[in-house]
């Protein structure tokens, strides 16, 4: 399943896409303990972060053997591919056991390691974050796709497969440290603070010139990424009910249908 490489971009076909999973991960509210080494705690105030986990895998053709069919990239990004440097520290990526030190920790954005191998697997992704956003880390799971849903159809190189899911983490009362750090995240939803709350001054935004830049908007494969909103998700579940309304309708439909028939022959029964 294994041996390294780099990643690169490729051809502008569609990728094999698998659909979008939503999920929302609601981190632990701090200990007693964390709130006097941070200072007061925001009530009733939940910081969210989007962000999207997954894997772009690409066939490599001509040049693939028996070990070595594909090149794939697994990352964890910002939902609008912003830098997640101000709320993750580290991620920890754990590959399948055949890989050469199969635990990969990665110290800084973009969150992401690439490899080759033949093998679909699960990795199992936890993320730490900086000292005054949460203690406890989070762990993600993601299943290694290299392979089109249609096996039967021929694979390319230029069109990969792409596997994504979205997940909100959420974080429950946090402290006026880490709100005050990031209420000027673009990467972050941050809420509206009750009347008469009063913050720290906001802490500047480091000048991107001055420092690697850590989001993925211009990312080599940033073209494969999928598009995330809550309008959309709102859309398929407009459409999705719009479905079960049409099932409901069609089902009561045929129930009436089948009523009617057992009348006639009830009625029919009896006048005989």
């Amino acid at each position: 399943m294994n041996n390294s490489s780099s990643s690169k971009s490729h051809g502008l076909d569609q990728p094999e896409l698998s659909g979008p999973k939503s999920l929302r991960t609601k981190m632990g509210k701090p200990e007693d303990s964390e709130k006097k080494i941070f200072h007061k705690k925001l009530k009733d105030v939940e910081i969210s972060v989007p962000i999207v986990y997954g894997n772009i895998s690409f066939w490599l053709g001509k040049k693939a053997n028996e070990y070595q069919s594909h090149k794939w990239t697994v990352y964890v990004r910002g939902a609008t591919n912003e830098d997640l440097g101000v709320v993750i520290k580290r991620a920890v990526f754990q590959l399948h056991s055949s890989f050469n030190n199969p635990t990969r920790v990665i110290e800084s954005p973009p969150f992401e390691l690439s490899e080759c191998g033949w093998g679909e697997f699960e990795i199992a992704i936890t993320l730490f974050f900086h000292s005054d956003v949460c203690d406890k880390p989070l762990n993600l799971f993601h299943h290694l796709k290299l392979y089109p849903e249609d096996e039967s159809g021929p694979m390319s190189t230029k069109k990969p497969v792409v596997v994504e899911s979205y997940d909100e983490i959420v974080f429950p009362e946090p402290s006026e440290a880490f709100l005050a750090r990031v209420q000027n995240q673009p990467a972050l939803i941050v809420p509206r603070l009750p009347a008469g709350s009063v913050l720290p001054p906001p802490v500047p935004v480091e000048d991107p010139s001055k420092r690697k830049r850590g989001d993925t908007k211009d990312h080599p494969m940033s073209q494969w990424f999928m598009n995330f909103s809550e309008a959309d998700e709102l859309l398929q579940l407009a459409a999705a009910r719009q479905q079960v309304q049409a099932h409901i309708a069609k089902f009561r439909r045929e129930i009436s249908l089948l009523d009617g028939q057992q009348q006639q022959q009830v009625n029919s029964v009896s006048d005989q």
